[in-house]
C-alpha cells in the first residue's frame, strides 16, 4: 500500500434505464473527485445501471415479468463497449474507481462491482450472498478475490455480504489492505445517520476482526421501474483498521454527495503491530467443521 491514498466515497443518483445518463453522473463526480486529489473513488451499489426496485404491492406476477426483462435489458458485459467508455474515464481523470453493475454473464446476471483504472479494467466481484427481495435478479457469485493495484491491495464486498463475516475474511487470508463496501440499503430511519447505525456495527467488526482499511457508500434518491419506487437515503463512511471511523457522511439525505478522507499505510502497519489485533490468533485448524 502506498504511503497514503486519498479515497472518495460518492453516492451518486443513478436510476434505473438511464445508462447514458448514469455514465455521464459517475464522469461528472469522477472530476469532482479528481480535483480534490482523490485516487480512489467508490461508487454506490448497482451505481453504473441502476437499483431496481422489488417491493410491489400490486400484481406480483405482472410486476416480476416486467422487472426481470428491464434488468435483463439493463444488464452490461464486463469486459464490454460500457466497460471501455469507463476505461477512457478512468485514463482521463487519472484514477482508479469502483461502480456498481448488473452483469450481463450470458445465461445468469449478477449483481458486479468492477475496479478500473488509467489502463482499464482491473477487478470484478460479484455479491455472494443474495437478500430474498434480490433473488429474482441475480444469482450467488463466486468467492471474492484481491486484485494488486499502485494503490494496494484492494477487495471488495457488496452490501448484504459485509453483514456475513466470512465474505472479508475470504479477502484478508489474502492480504487485503482496503475493502470497498458499496450498499444499496434503506434501513429506518431513512436517513444518511440512521444508514451509518446500521452499516457501522458490520463495518466496524469487519475491519477490526481483519485489521485493514474501509471504504463505504450507500445508494442515493428514488429509484422507479416496473410501477414500483424505493427511496434511499444515501451515507458514506471511512473505517479504520482497529474498526474506528475516520470520516462520516457530511451530507443531509436524499442528495447526491461525496466523502474524502485519507489512508495512511503508518496506522495499518501500527494497527497490524499491537496486541489487539485479531487476525493473528486465528486457529484455521480448529475450524474445519465449520464446512462440513
Amino acid at each position: 500500500m502506498l504511503e497514503q491514498v486519498r479515497v472518495a466515497a460518492v453516492a451518486v443518483d443513478t436510476k434505473p434505464e438511464e445508462l447514458e445518463k448514469n455514465l455521464e453522473r459517475i464522469d461528472h463526480w469522477l472530476g469532482l473527485a479528481a480535483a480534490e486529489k482523490s485516487q480512489l473513488v467508490l461508487f454506490q451499489e448497482l451505481s453504473l445501471t441502476g437499483f431496481i426496485p422489488n417491493h410491489p404491492t400490486g400484481n406480483h406476477n405482472a410486476w416480476l415479468r416486467e422487472a426481470l426483462q428491464i434488468a435483463r435489458l439493463s444488464a452490461v458485459t464486463v469486459p464490454g463497449p460500457i466497460v471501455d467508455q469507463l476505461s477512457e474515464m478512468a485514463k482521463q481523470h487519472d484514477l482508479w474507481f469502483s461502480v456498481g453493475l448488473l452483469e450481463n454473464a450470458g445465461n445468469l446476471l449478477f449483481n458486479s462491482q468492477i475496479l478500473i483504472g488509467p489502463t482499464g479494467l482491473c477487478g470484478k466481484w460479484r455479491k455472494m450472498h443474495i437478500p430474498m427481495f434480490e433473488m429474482p435478479f441475480y444469482n450467488g457469485g463466486e468467492a471474492v478475490t484481491v486484485v494488486e493495484t499502485e494503490l494496494g491491495r484492494i477487495g471488495c464486498n457488496i452490501c448484504f455480504d459485509s453483514l456475513l463475516p466470512e465474505s472479508t475474511r475470504l479477502l484478508a487470508v489474502q492480504n487485503a489492505e482496503i475493502v470497498l463496501f458499496p450498499y444499496a440499503a434503506d434501513p429506518p430511519p431513512r436517513t444518511p445517520a440512521g444508514w451509518e447505525a446500521w452499516a457501522s456495527t458490520a463495518l466496524s467488526a469487519r475491519c477490526a476482526e481483519n485489521g485493514l482499511f474501509g471504504v463505504a457508500c450507500n445508494y442515493v434518491g428514488e429509484v422507479e421501474c416496473a410501477g414500483v419506487s424505493q427511496n434511499f437515503p444515501g451515507g458514506g463512511l471511512l473505517v479504520g483498521p482497529r474498526g474506528e471511523s475516520l470520516a462520516t457522511w457530511p451530507h443531509p439525505g436524499d442528495q447526491p454527495g461525496m466523502l474524502i478522507g485519507d489512508l495512511k499505510r503508518d496506522d495499518l502497519l501500527q494497527a497490524r503491530a499491537e496486541p489487539e489485533y485479531l487476525f493473528r490468533f486465528r486457529r484455521p485448524e480448529l475450524y474445519r467443521s465449520l464446512c462440513e
